[in-house]
């Protein structure tokens, strides 16, 4: 008997263990907090993530060094005194890092849609990066928890292009395929009827970066094989393609200059640049990108004046008799408390985050049949669609509460300066003129573009301060120095010894 009552008493004690555990596990374990994240709420983070940088880096730069924007307060922006521009380099460490996530969710499903999405996303983040800094680490990227890799190595300029157009075509590839719904899908609504449309995008974007690395090798083959399989390779039809982030009237998708202070917005203004050449044209987007200066309304002349480049601060602040006879930016993109005399608060959901538009392709496709890049269609009517929707686009976008007219007069496209006519350097700086035009307020592509050809002019501001060069690249984010000073330092001395905003990158070589 007293072996059967030991033996209760051990039994009881393992129950009464093994329930305590259990007890203790279900009271420390907070079932509000999910252990793993899906893939259709890493997508939309990244996505609005992704979307509210490219704004940022319009509005900080971007727009600046292209000459749609330029600066009365607070000017070395403007004269070329850049510090760091880290906002793209964070961020695309940090999105890549959800996009992992989303890669290695689905390591043994070969054919889900999300694997296509992220590696469009991934390519789109990896480009701008590099076409802004150079070479960048990419292969050893994000591989700290899974590679224990700490100090990634920076790979080359041509590598990285390399995996990004590999990485589009297997995008267009795997969503060829796919069937299930997507969802998190702050470009394209999600759904399976998004699919084709992140298809389009991929090939849409191997074309840009295929002529951004046109002067470095030839991608004629490339590019036709895209244009020549419609079926395969579907490229934006339309303006409906666009992707672009649509922006809600409230947080957290609101867009991102909307709660800026009032003195922060108007401390940028339009450009002389962007106001002398599209008067020059008759252009009605002026009214889009910019507003009529104060000055020019009280007199009753209303008419967008734009400030010249990289002026000094006192220049800057007093030209055309001050902040009044220079106009403000754009309706469209304006701050809550940034409307004028007279006017209501700007609408909340009229400005939109670009990564690409029909009528960059468009213009796009017009230089590579100019050039003889591609065999299919015509330059001409690529070139006319490109402007045409460009303008299309503006008028569906600016709200009618605006009053504002963006349809050209009859006349615009029989112009000297638009008619497509002319040696071939003629009809290619036409396409770039509006190539420049159509990038307005897209991330750092008017920067990017003319650093490529060289099209439409931009000069130096007449205070500027880099020896009256126009920057080419970012300078790495010194904390690289401390971290992976090694790999950097390998990077500085195979791009030409300095790092600085004119060290001359493959690219531009």
């Amino acid at each position: 008997m007293k072996k059967i009552f030991r033996l209760h008493i051990i039994l009881l004690s393992i129950i009464s263990l093994v329930s305590c555990t259990k007890e203790f596990a279900d009271t420390n374990t907070d079932k509000n907090v999910p252990t793993a994240v899906t893939p259709d709420l890493l997508l939309s983070g990244v996505i609005r993530s992704v979307t509210s940088q490219n704004v940022g880096s319009a509005w900080g730069i971007g727009n600046l060094v292209a000459q749609y924007n330029a600066k009365i307060q607070f000017v070395n922006e403007d004269r070329y005194l850049w510090n760091e521009q880290n906002g793209v380099w964070n961020n695309t460490y940090s999105n890549y890092r959800n996009l992992q996530n989303i890669f290695n969710s689905l390591s043994d499903q070969t054919n889900n849609s999300y694997q296509g999405v992220a590696l469009v996303l991934k390519a789109y983040m990896f480009e701008t990066l590099t076409a802004a800094y150079g070479d960048v680490p990419y292969t050893d990227a994000g591989q700290a928890k899974s590679g224990s890799i700490y100090a990634p190595k920076y790979d080359t300029q041509e590598t990285i292009y390399a995996g990004i157009l590999a990485d589009l075509k297997k995008a267009n590839e795997i969503l060829a395929v796919s069937t299930n719904a997507i969802g998190g899908d702050l470009l394209y609504n999600g759904g399976t009827g998004a699919i084709v449309k992140w298809r389009r995008l991929a090939n849409s974007l191997r074309i840009r970066y295929l002529l951004r690395i046109s002067a470095k090798r030839n991608v004629s083959a490339d590019l036709q094989a895209i244009i020549g399989d419609p079926v395969n390779n579907p490229i934006f039809a339309s303006n409906s393609d666009n992707a672009e982030l649509r922006y809600l009237a409230l947080s957290p998708n609101q867009w991102p200059l909307y709660d800026s202070r009032v003195g922060s917005f108007d401390e940028i203004r339009v450009s002389k640049t962007l106001s002398d050449r599209l008067t020059s044209l008759n252009d009605p987007r002026l009214s889009v990108f910019g507003r009529p200066s104060q000055k020019s309304v009280v007199a009753g002349t209303p008419k967008v004046e734009g400030i010249p480049n990289g002026l000094g601060d006192v220049q800057a602040l007093n030209f055309n008799g001050g902040p009044q006879g220079v106009s403000r930016v754009g309706y469209t993109f304006a701050c809550l408390v940034c409307n004028d005399a007279g006017q209501a608060v700007p609408d909340p959901t009229a400005a939109r985050s670009i990564i690409m538009t029909y009528s960059q392709l468009q213009l796009l496709l017009a230089e590579a049949r100019e050039k003889g890049l591609i065999t299919s269609g015509d330059a001409a009517t690529y070139y006319n669609n490109g402007v045409r929707s460009n303008f299309d686009y503006w008028k569906a976008v600016v709200p009618a509460s605006y009053s504002i007219n963006v349809t050209p007069d009859g006349s615009y496209f029989t112009q000297t300066a638009v008619d497509y006519t002319g040696t071939q350097q003629e009809k290619l700086n036409k396409i770039y003129l509006q190539g420049w035009i159509a990038n307005y307020f897209t991330n750092l592509e008017g920067w990017f573009e003319w650093r490529r050809t060289g099209s439409p002019a931009i000069i130096p501001g007449a205070n500027n301060l880099n020896n009256n060069l126009v920057p080419v690249r970012f300078i790495y984010p010194v904390i690289e120095q401390s971290l992976n000073g090694a790999n950097r330092t390998e990077a500085v001395t195979r791009q030409g010894g300095t790092d600085n905003l004119n060290t001359k990158m493959w690219l531009t070589k």
